[in-house]
């Protein structure tokens, strides 16, 4: 099995420490393993037609059309695509085809109390669960955990209902926030495209976080469910 890992773009996700925490697992598991850092590989269809899995960190930055259109069509025809946190989740804002492909975007995380920040990431760090569906307690990449706790970026997404949502998280009404009534957003899907199958998981700021037990195996397990399956999806 081929796995391609493309990373970079806002360094604040450390997108080279959080991947490498991912590749003795993917070597263990029988994974030749392939770095870039740039999505400029998603255009090279011959090489997209030989992976099995990318491993995308790659948070905001920009993709072309070319590029796009390829991710999209090794996808169809079976890759595996899967990520965390900003990575995947908040990859290249200004592509629609993009987002249509993964099914949800970042759109906030919401922050403590205004006289408790201080102006960096840490006023975003809020304590939330994240609970799981009933779909996420019998999924392959969810089955056997339970709800757990973090305490870091809670993520608002927004997103269609093609996505199988495997645990979500509510964000409640706090006195200085404008919403009126809790809102539930997914913290862990999959998507079905074509032939491939997506994974997402929301939680994924820091290193912390992904080497939390419940993450770092929801994570994993992951990895394992997206790639190319001999049957298709």
């Amino acid at each position: 099995m081929k796995a391609l890992v493309v990373r970079g773009g806002w360094e604040g996700h450390q997108p080279v420490k959080a991947t490498e925490l991912f590749l003795p697992f993917l070597e263990k598991n029988g994974y030749r393993i392939r770095i870039e850092e740039s999505p400029a590989i998603y255009a090279d269809v011959s090489e997209m037609a030989e992976t099995d899995l990318i491993v995308q960190c790659m948070t905001m930055s920009e993709i072309s059309k070319e590029q796009v259109a390829g991710l999209r069509r090794a996808v169809a025809a079976g890759t595996g695509f899967t990520g965390w946190h900003g990575g995947i989740a908040d990859s290249y804002r200004a592509s629609s085809d993009y987002l249509q492909l993964v099914g949800g975007q970042f759109a906030t995380h919401p922050s403590k109390e205004p006289g408790r920040c201080g102006g960096g990431q840490e006023d975003n760090y809020l304590p939330y669960t994240v609970n799981l569906t009933a779909l996420g307690r019998d999924h392959p990449i969810t089955a056997g955990l339970d709800d757990f706790d973090l305490e870091t970026e809670q993520y608002w997404v927004l997103h269609d209902d093609l996505i199988d949502v495997l645990a979500t998280t509510t964000h409640p009404v706090r006195p200085w926030h404008p919403w009126h009534r809790p809102i539930t957003s997914p913290a862990i899907w999959t998507r079905l495209w074509g032939d491939g199958r997506i994974v997402i998981s929301t939680p994924g700021h820091s290193l912390d976080v992904l080497e939390n037990p419940n993450v770092r195996t929801v994570i994993e397990r992951g990895l394992l469910w997206a790639t190319r399956t001999a049957s298709g999806s």
